[in-house]
């Protein structure tokens, strides 16, 4: 998975440390901001402002796919959350900087930084809520607890649903906690009734993640992939998806009476994102998936380049990550597909977003 730098810091230097202490890094270590990163902080508030409210119901604005609403990442690092899996599809763990090899667009990168240490994360955990998902919304509930408990005490956490609307279900004023009685009251306000809307509610989750402050990001996705009153398109997703640094992870529950389950669509937000698709036979086996998408994120390496071709011109770069040690037998690394980074926004563009978000 390839997260694009947001938080340039010494990964070396931050374990055990807090979310806050490790912004307070990044500000000492980055006193010069380039007119990119400015521009994608002033338009990532400007996205975010919709869900400051995180009570009340999310109302979906058009984000198109022209440069006014696109989002702005800089593109001068690139931050790779990859998991490395032996033969066995078994997780590899004591792996050093050496022993990885990083391609953007077939070409070798010289690895900045290098972390195999557990960080804070920021995680939402999007939850369909549509009447099709009432007979699964206890197991839904166990599961995304059992994520929490073995998750990082320093974890940022929300919960967001989805039917005809989508919902913030932490109280007022608390956008994260990393409580697990905060969390078990915030899934125990899900209510299955009405449609799906999907994209929506992943669109309010990727740009709510723009709220914290820790490095690496993640969305677990528990749905059928269906989506039917959606005000945004399944091509918005991904293309949001493509310029985050969020890490997805989906957990496909389906019933077979139900006629619009989209496996494919849960596939390949996993696949774009450097995440992974589960499909469990029952919804039983909902913990256990869970239990296992934290383990897996506490096991990631983390790797920083910086492209040897910088550009700012809104193309899609391949990104490919290569794991090989002695003794270890053939490795294989799942992360990231690519990212994409947005053209530089020119100022009358800036004067259109700004009007159109004050609407």
């Amino acid at each position: 998975m390839a997260e694009m730098g947001r938080l340039p810091i010494r990964l070396d230097r931050i374990k055990g440390r807090s979310c806050p202490t490790i912004l307070s890094t990044w500000l000492r270590q980055t006193r010069k901001r380039s007119l990119t990163y400015r521009r994608m902080i002033a338009l990532t508030g400007l996205l975010i402002a919709p869900f400051a409210s995180i009570a009340q119901t999310f109302q979906p604005s058009q984000i198109g796919s022209s440069d006014e609403n696109t989002l702005r990442l800089n593109a001068n690092i690139v931050v790779l959350s990859a998991t490395v899996l032996d033969r066995h599809n078994a997780p590899v763990s004591g792996l050093g900087k050496n022993d990885f090899q990083v391609y953007e667009d077939g070409k070798l990168e010289q690895i900045k930084q290098f972390s195999s240490e557990d960080i804070p994360v920021t995680a939402g955990i999007v939850v369909d809520s549509s009447v099709s998902m009432g007979s699964k919304r206890n197991d839904v509930i166990a599961a995304a607890l059992a994520f929490a408990r073995v998750s990082n005490p320093l974890d940022q956490m929300f919960v967001v649903d989805f039917s005809d609307r989508v919902s913030f279900l932490l109280p007022p004023g608390m956008p994260f906690t990393g409580r697990k009685e905060e969390l078990q009251m915030a899934l125990s306000r899900i209510k299955t009734i009405g449609e799906t809307s999907l994209y929506d509610g992943l669109i309010a989750a990727l740009v709510h993640l723009d709220q914290g402050i820790c490095d690496k990001r993640v969305l677990i996705l528990i749905s059928d992939g269906g989506d039917n009153v959606s005000k945004h398109s399944l091509a918005q997703v991904i293309g949001m998806a493509k310029q985050s640094t969020a890490i997805i992870y989906a957990i496909g529950i389906f019933d077979d009476q139900d006629v619009g389950q989209n496996p494919g669509v849960l596939k390949r937000l996993a696949r774009e994102t450097g995440g992974e698709a589960f499909f469990p036979e029952s919804s039983k086996e909902i913990v256990s998936i869970c239990e296992r998408i934290a383990r897996d994120i506490r096991s990631q390496y983390t790797l920083a380049y910086v492209p040897a071709i910088a550009a700012d011109d809104g193309s899609y770069r391949t990104v490919e990550v290569r794991a090989s040690a002695n003794g270890r037998g053939r490795l294989s690394v799942r992360t990231r597909a690519g990212y994409s980074v947005a053209p530089t926004m020119p100022a009358g563009a800036k004067k259109a977003i700004l009007h159109d978000s004050s609407n």
